[in-house]
C-alpha cells in the first residue's frame, strides 16, 4: 500500500468515528424527550394517548438522523468509498 492510501484508510476511520459521535445528539434529545412525556403523563394523566403518540413520533425522527451517521460510518469502514 502506499502512503496516499494509508492516508485515505486513516481519514475514512476519523469519519466513521465522528459520525459515530454524532449519535450522541439524537441519543440525548431521545432522553429528554420521554422524561418530559413522564412528567406530562404525571401532570395529566388522561392525555397519555395522546402524549406517548406525539413523543414515539418525536422519537423516530430522531433516530432517523442516527440511523444516518450510522450509515455514513458503515461506509466509510466497509466499502472504503474514497480507494
Amino acid at each position: 500500500m502506499e502512503y496516499n492510501q494509508f492516508f485515505v484508510l486513516g481519514m475514512s476511520a476519523l469519519g466513521a468515528g465522528i459520525a459515530c459521535i454524532a449519535n450522541l445528539g439524537p441519543g440525548l434529545g431521545q432522553g429528554q424527550a420521554a422524561a418530559q412525556a413522564a412528567q406530562a403523563v404525571g401532570r395529566n394523566p388522561g392525555a397519555v394517548g395522546d402524549i406517548r403518540t406525539t413523543m414515539l413520533v418525536g422519537q423516530a425522527f430522531a433516530e432517523t438522523s442516527s440511523l444516518y451517521g450510522l450509515v455514513v460510518a458503515i461506509i466509510l469502514l466497509i466499502v472504503q468509498p474514497f480507494s
